[in-house]
């Protein structure tokens, strides 16, 4: 038995500085093997916490994700909407100063010289819808007394079909049945125009061709 006072020590011949020491190892390997466990107990804390946070945030994902995907597509809709309602109005005011003529039906060369193809067609819808042009539909670049109408596009070009990011449009310049289905022309084109009846739409899809 180890011995505590001075005098217990002497009796038993035993150093107190020895005990000492052996009491001081033992204090330092108790907080030592207590850090330890520290140690550990704190690691195991933070993966848990961890794994809290991983599965918080995916649930969040779950949720908010979708939502987020649901607003872009509703935001691009209005746009598309947005952008066909404005080449539309576009298309019939120029209708209306124009005879009831709607462009890409005549050569924007004259006015009077009946398109013959879709490339023609074309060239004469957008020239026609973003300069000055006479009452006939022959365009120029600046307004005059003759030249007073339009623009009717004030960005110089077609806008952009927000779902595919296109501007082009594919023009059917004999296309005069109305009730011909609106669906896509296979081409990239943002738009497709049937230039006899004037109707525009989208080209992206058969669902937003029928807008």
């Amino acid at each position: 038995m180890r011995c505590i006072r001075h005098i217990d020590c002497i009796k038993q011949n035993e150093s107190p500085i020895h005990y000492q020491k052996d009491f001081h190892r033992g204090g330092v390997e108790m907080f030592r093997q207590i850090e330890i466990q520290n140690l550990k107990n704190q690691a195991g804390f933070t993966l848990i916490e961890m794994l809290v946070v991983v599965i918080i945030l995916g649930i969040l994902a779950m949720i908010i994700v979708p939502q987020i995907s649901v607003s872009t597509d509703d935001a691009r809709l209005n746009s598309l909407q947005t952008n066909l309602n404005s080449i539309r109005s576009a298309i019939e005011v120029y209708a209306a100063q124009h005879a009831n003529r709607y462009p890409g039906t005549y050569s924007e060369a004259d006015g009077t010289t009946a398109v013959a193809d879709d490339a023609a067609a074309k060239a004469a819808l957008i020239a026609q819808l973003t300069q000055f042009t006479d009452i006939n539909g022959m365009v120029n670049g600046t307004k005059t007394a003759t030249f007073r109408y339009g623009p009717y596009l004030k960005t110089g070009s077609l806008p952009q079909n927000p779902f595919n990011e296109n501007t082009d449009v594919a023009v059917d310049f004999d296309q005069a049945d109305i009730t011909a289905p609106r669906a896509p022309s296979g081409g990239a084109e943002g738009w497709q125009y049937f230039a006899p009846i004037g109707v525009f739409f989208a080209n992206d899809s058969a669902a937003h061709a029928a807008l």
